[in-house]
């Protein structure tokens, strides 16, 4: 399909969105952006982009509302396009992912093809058309591309391992000592948020973003919550538009040293940049305080094959948390 000229019909931004676009401005230059931007479909370099990744985010919500971002990993070339518009993807699920009982046919899944090394990353949200026991196929409903910001760049050396062998499962309501570690080291996470709702027309779908920054950004105010700064991205407000309108977000932290993944869902508050807090992390534009409701800590989980971080020379334009005296 020829890209010359084309243009969606209809917003590709719900309320919540544009909400957040108004607030913050730039509404009417984000919004024809948008709509040539976001695409309906899979243009060539995107389909040939998913075709060489060997990990692929996935964004889910379960049964009881609750959003999870999670990793399929594979071989290159476990994800194909027979169409523009359907992606098809050769994987199980992770032994204890969350993935395991929210892949299942209707049901809105977000993807992010990402390729660490490359600082490479394009998003898609869609519909669950057919999962059987080779993988799924998505109908694609939205599709773009995001700009390499605050990505930390890291080699993922492809090995096969069984993806489905059993590995220590932790259930957890609250961050205990391995989890605050994890955490506390973390440059990189993933976050799923979603509007699932009538009303969200054809922006209606599930979302999953990469977030960045220095190792410790994510501060761990106590058992149960954290605080992230949240940096200048595309202004699409996806994430924050979602947040808008259903505070619900799940987060993926991957250890990349052990292999170890942390899936969290919890609730979400928008801590907006009129706040002092604000101010404890420089270059934040606004914060985001992670409420943990449930969570899930599997050992070992990825093969031990990642190269050491190349820090995103974006970083430059951030600090660290400060004291309250400091501010």
């Amino acid at each position: 399909m020829s890209l010359e000229g084309w243009q969606r019909s209809e917003s590709p931004f719900h309320a919540g969105e544009r909400a957040i676009q108004e607030k913050l401005g730039g509404r009417d230059r984000i919004e024809r952006q948008g709509r040539r931007m976001i695409r309906e479909f899979l243009p060539e370099q995107h389909q040939a982009f998913y075709r060489q990744l060997s990990y692929l985010l996935v964004g889910t919500v379960d049964e009881a509302a609750r959003p999870w971002a999670s990793i399929l990993v594979g071989a290159p070339g476990f994800i194909t396009a027979p169409s523009d518009r359907h992606l098809l993807i050769t994987a199980s699920p992770l032994y204890g992912d969350p993935l395991a009982t929210t892949l299942t046919v209707g049901r809105d899944v977000g993807l992010l093809g990402i390729e660490l090394h490359t600082r490479r990353r394009n998003r898609l949200n869609g519909v669950i058309r057919r999962v059987d026991e080779t993988g799924l196929e998505v109908q694609v409903g939205q599709a773009f591309g995001n700009c390499p910001q605050y990505i930390q760049a890291r080699q993922f050396n492809w090995q096969s391992f069984d993806a489905t062998a059993p590995r220590p499962v932790q259930p957890l309501t609250q961050f205990g000592a391995d989890e605050q570690a994890a955490i506390a080291k973390a440059d990189t996470f993933f976050i799923t948020t979603a509007y699932l709702e009538p009303e969200a027309g054809a922006a209606k779908g599930v979302d999953v973003s990469h977030r960045g920054g220095k190792p410790g950004f994510v501060r761990i105010d106590d058992a149960q919550t954290l605080t992230i700064p949240d940096f200048s991205g595309n202004f699409h407000f996806n994430t924050l538009g979602n947040l808008a309108v259903n505070p619900r977000a799940g987060l993926l932290f991957i250890d990349f040293e052990t292999g170890d993944l942390l899936y969290l869902t919890g609730s979400t508050t928008v801590i907006w940049d009129d706040a002092p807090e604000v101010a404890a992390y420089e270059g934040a534009e606004r914060l985001l305080r992670f409420h943990l409701t449930h969570g899930i800590r599997v050992a070992g989980s990825l093969p031990r094959s990642w190269s050491a971080p190349e820090f995103s020379p974006f970083l430059q334009a951030t600090g660290d948390w400060q004291p309250p005296d400091a501010q």
